[in-house]
């Protein structure tokens, strides 16, 4: 019996692993498959090698193997694009409102408050898959997966309270803790060099896990523990 190990991509959680096997079996030969989504990893088995092409017809359109991947993947910039825009519209949308009176605390709370309800919005528009990418780097949400459905109201609650400049120290501790939970684990992620999907703008936008997910937390934190001070 023959033994195949393949990089897989585009498995996110246990619901995945089993669609992938279920996909591998229906192919003719295939005795035995084993799907492992933190590794980006598909394992068969059967009496020959399985085609590439084969493989490709099987199995559903939003997994991709790597020689796939590589062919097709975008490159980083063109992935954040998405990220980009929509950090620039809400610098803009901040600068507009405060135009020509420059109060940064004001303008912080309006750019947090903004930050927070937009991604709220898109966690929001398919939270199951918020949830499913979330837990595989978020540590809290991994040990608790209740927590990835609650987190974008979380967000939303944050983003009510900076917007109506209602920011008592308790909102502050709030916004530190949960993105600090967060970023220790996208650096955890970062680390390993594991090709994982970010959750930030929810599954809807299909985001790299990069630095830019870093840095994006980073400011957050800043300013935060800034207003603090």
């Amino acid at each position: 019996m023959k033994k195949q190990t393949l990089t897989l991509f585009g498995m996110t959680c246990t619901g995945c692993e089993a669609a992938v096997v279920a996909a591998a079996l229906e192919i003719a030969g295939v005795s035995k498959a084993v799907a492992d989504h933190k590794k980006d990893q598909l394992i068969i088995w059967g009496q020959t090698p399985v085609s590439t092409a084969a493989l490709k017809a099987a199995l559903p359109k939003k997994y991709a193997l790597m020689d796939d991947a590589v062919a097709q993947a975008p490159s980083k910039l063109k992935q954040l694009f998405p990220l980009f825009l929509i950090f620039g519209f809400i610098i803009d949308t901040t600068v507009l409102i405060h135009w020509p009176a420059w109060n940064m605390t004001a303008m912080m709370h309006d750019f947090m408050g903004m930050f927070f309800m937009v991604f709220s919005f898109f966690k929001l528009l398919d939270i199951k898959g918020f949830q499913a990418s979330f837990s595989m780097y978020d540590p809290l949400a991994a040990e608790w997966p209740a927590y990835g459905f609650i987190y974008p109201f979380i967000e939303f609650a944050l983003g009510v309270c900076y917007i109506r400049d209602f920011v008592p120290d308790w909102v502050l501790w709030i916004t530190i803790v949960i993105l600090g939970i967060t970023t220790v684990g996208v650096v955890k992620t970062l680390l390993k060099k594991r090709a994982i999907q970010c959750a930030c703008l929810g599954s809807v936008l299909k985001l790299p896990m990069t630095e830019a997910t870093f840095i994006e937390n980073a400011i957050m934190l800043v300013m935060a523990g800034s207003l603090l001070l």
